[in-house]
């Protein structure tokens, strides 16, 4: 992979379907270097639950009982327009307004549009080629003060990075397919956290 698809780029793609963003609410959207991309309407906010931690271990010491994750998490949802207070070094998940289809033989970063990355709000997202569905974001204000965001506002912005070779995304499980609302943590259910569980009881006599 190399450089990044230019506005003419991105134009064609979105011309001939190969990639999709719905709604695209304004044409400035799309910039010489990428697309920016709108806060979505639901939240996913972290809070203190039950249990000590959240538990990514299968380990046993941690308890044989799994808690949900999503018990960590409180539903929250807004109106385009309304706003959405994210405290101190809080993280949220949340999503794009925007449902989004990807070319095969593009991926997608994403970035906090340097208006709102001043102000010391974060964000860490790689879409893969294929993917489809509204883009998924774990945002967090590394500020020392609360920020009041509006729902609709352009907050990212995505930069399509080329691959020399097609990719289909659903060629192999996917934990995260065509969500349409911001999900928790899925870890747990990864291959290796298995393989390495069962390498700790066999090495613990467990």
């Amino acid at each position: 992979m190399s450089g990044f698809a230019s506005k003419k780029k991105i134009k064609e793609l979105l011309g001939t379907q190969k990639m999709v963003i719905r709604p695209l609410l304004d044409e400035a959207q799309i910039s010489h270097i990428g697309v920016d991309f709108r806060l979505g309407c639901n939240f996913l906010v972290s809070v203190h639950g039950r249990e000590a931690f959240i538990n990514t271990s299968l380990n046993e010491e941690t308890g044989t009982g799994q808690r949900d994750v999503r018990l960590f998490f409180q539903e929250s949802r807004r109106q385009i327009g309304e706003t959405f207070i994210l405290y101190p070094h809080q993280t949220v998940l949340a999503s794009s307004l925007e449902y989004v289809k990807m070319p095969k033989d593009h991926l997608l970063t994403l970035y906090m549009r340097s208006s709102y990355s001043r102000l010391g709000l974060t964000v860490s997202t790689i879409v893969q080629p294929g993917y489809c569905g509204c883009l998924s974001i774990e945002l967090t204000n590394n500020n020392n003060n609360p920020i009041k965001l509006v729902v609709g506002a352009r907050v990212f912005q995505g930069v399509l990075v080329p691959s020399d070779e097609e990719s289909d995304y659903f060629s192999n499980p996917r934990k995260y397919v065509c969500s349409v609302r911001p999900e928790p943590s899925a870890a747990i259910s990864d291959e290796d956290i298995k393989t390495l569980s069962e390498l700790w009881r066999l090495k613990n006599n467990r």
